[in-house]
C-alpha cells in the first residue's frame, strides 16, 4: 500500500497546464486511501466486520489506480522510450519498477481480501480459496517491502536539500509501514496454520493491530508526500533530477528529430520570400596620371 516518490523533473501527470493539478490529485487520492484503509481496520472490531472487507477493497483499488498513474506519468515523460533505461539505471529500478511492483503487491492483497470476503458470504463452497488467500496476503506486503527498498535507493545530484529531506520523510514511513504489514501477514499465517478458521476469522487480532499501525505510517508518508509535491511545484522544475548517463541528451535529440515541420516551414518561407539582392553601385574608374598631363598640355 505504498506509492512512488521521486524528484524527477520529467514527470507528466496530466496534459498541458493541468499536469500540476493531476499531481495534487494523485497525492491527495493516496492520502485519502490510507484513511479509508484505517476505517476498514477499525470496522473489524464491530459486529459488521464483513462490511469492512469491502472498505479494504475500495482502499486497495484506489492504491492500484494511484500507482498506475505514477507509472504512466513517468513513461509519458520519456515518450514511452524504454531504451533510455539502458542509459539511466535509476529510471528502470525506481520510476518503472517501483510502481509496477507496488501494483502487483496491491493486486495480490486485493485478491486475498476478495477471496476471504467470498468465503465469508458464500460459505463452505469457497473453502479451497482460504489457503490461496493466506498465501497472497503474505506475498502482497512482501512486494510492498521490495518496492519500498527500491524507492529508497535513489541518487541525488541536482535536487534541492529541502526536497531530499522531504523524500526521506516519505519513503522511510512507507518502508516502515510495509514492514509492519509483512510481519503482521507472516504472524497471521503462522497463527492460522496452527488453528482452523474460516471466513473473517482468517484475519487475526495481530494482523488487525499491526495493520492499523502500518496504515498510520502510510498516512504520515502520504501527508509528507503532499508537502513534497507542493515544494516541487513551487520550484517549477528547477533543481530537480534529470535523466542521467546521456539519456537526457538522447531524449532531446529524438524529440528534435520528430519535429521536422519547423525546418520545412522555414525553407518554404525562404523559397517564397527570397532575400533581397544587394544593390551594386558602379564606382567611376580613376583617371590615369598620364592622361591628365596630356590634357593639360593640349589646353
Amino acid at each position: 500500500m505504498v506509492k512512488l516518490a521521486t524528484a524527477r523533473d520529467f514527470r507528466t501527470y496530466g496534459p498541458g497546464f493541468t499536469r500540476n493539478r493531476y499531481e495534487y490529485i494523485n497525492a491527495g487520492l493516496y492520502l485519502f486511501s490510507t484513511v479509508v484503509m484505517t476505517c476498514g481496520f477499525a470496522s473489524q472490531f464491530s459486529s459488521e466486520a464483513s462490511s469492512g472487507l469491502v472498505v479494504f477493497l475500495i482502499a486497495l483499488g484506489l492504491i492500484f489506480i494511484v500507482n498506475f498513474h505514477d507509472l504512466m506519468a513517468h513513461l509519458v515523460g520519456i515518450d514511452f522510450r524504454f531504451g533510455l533505461m539502458a542509459f539511466d539505471t535509476q529510471l528502470a529500478f525506481v520510476e518503472f519498477a517501483v510502481p509496477l511492483v507496488h501494483m502487483l503487491g496491491t493486486l495480490l492483497t486485493f485478491l486475498a481480501i476478495l477471496f476471504i470476503f467470498l468465503q465469508e458470504e458464500k460459505g463452505h463452497g469457497y473453502f479451497k480459496l482460504e489457503k490461496h488467500a493466506l498465501n497472497m496476503l503474505v506475498a502482497g506486503p512482501v512486494l510492498w517491502v521490495v518496492g519500498s527498498i527500491h524507492n529508497s535507493c535513489q541518487i541525488y545530484e541536482r535536487a534541492d536539500g529541502h526536497v531530499q529531506i522531504l523524500q526521506q520523510f516519505v519513503y522511510i514511513p512507507f518502508l516502515m509501514g510495509s514492514m509492519l504489514f509483512m510481519i503482521s501477514s507472516c504472524l497471521n499465517y503462522y497463527e492460522q496454520s496452527r488453528e482452523v478458521h474460516h471466513g473473517i476469522d482468517l484475519l487475526g487480532r495481530v494482523w488487525i493491530w499491526l495493520g492499523i499501525l502500518g496504515t498510520i505510517f502510510f498516512f504520515i508518508g502520504g501527508l509528507t508526500n503532499v508537502l513534497k509535491v507542493f515544494k516541487m511545484q513551487q520550484m517549477n522544475g528547477m533543481r530537480l533530477e534529470k535523466l542521467r548517463g546521456g539519456a537526457q541528451e538522447q531524449l532531446i535529440r529524438v524529440r528534435e528529430g520528430h519535429v521536422p515541420l519547423i525546418s520545412e516551414h522555414h525553407q518554404t518561407r525562404t523559397r517564397h520570400n527570397p532575400a533581397p539582392e544587394e544593390t551594386k553601385v558602379s564606382m567611376p574608374l580613376p583617371t590615369p596620371y598620364k592622361d591628365v598631363l596630356i590634357g593639360q598640355t593640349g589646353s
